[in-house]
């Protein structure tokens, strides 16, 4: 029996989000040596897809993210640190690293510096972060924050969040 030939796929286009009131917060772990706060603001209100996620946890928050959603920019690595705020500028679409098509991404965009970063230290210190993902679970790379705890981060580095989630930091 003769195989039918496939027909040519449209590009991939991201999921579609439905809408809500306010932010989710999340945290995104990179190694400075591979993509950097600094690499990161230069790609501007275009962003950067945050490919190469290679765990089901993260993938699934990754899915759940909603356009507007903020982040702590976080560096792995020696610093260990919070170092600025990105926004979800793209929701989850097919990660162009991968082959396979389970794997997924969102994009992500500067917002804002962290005047003073936050170290994991610091954060293991704070009563206030005990049951943060950051804490509890160091090695997942894409991780959920609750408000109080993107309201306590905030605070620690010298920002307002009110000012970050209406884009005036």
């Amino acid at each position: 029996m003769p195989r039918k030939a496939k027909a040519a796929s449209a590009p991939p286009v991201a999921e579609p989000a439905p809408a809500k009131s306010s932010p989710s917060y999340w945290l995104f772990k990179t190694e400075p040596e591979e993509h950097s706060w600094k690499m990161q603001k230069a790609r501007g209100k275009k962003g950067e897809p945050w490919t190469g996620v290679r765990n089901f946890v993260a993938r699934n928050n990754m899915k759940a993210m909603r356009l507007g959603d903020l982040g702590f920019f976080y560096h792995t690595g020696e610093d260990k640190e919070v170092v600025g705020i990105v926004e979800v500028c793209a929701t989850a679409h097919p990660d162009s690293k991968d082959e396979t098509g389970v794997w997924k991404c969102v994009d992500v965009r500067a917002v804002c510096d962290m005047p003073k970063p936050v170290t994991l230290a610091a954060a293991k210190a704070n009563p206030r972060l005990a049951a943060m993902a950051l804490v509890r679970t160091a090695r997942l790379s894409v991780q959920p924050v609750t408000p109080e705890e993107w309201k306590e981060v905030c605070r620690m580095g010298g920002l307002d969040p009110k000012t970050v989630a209406a884009g005036k930091p």
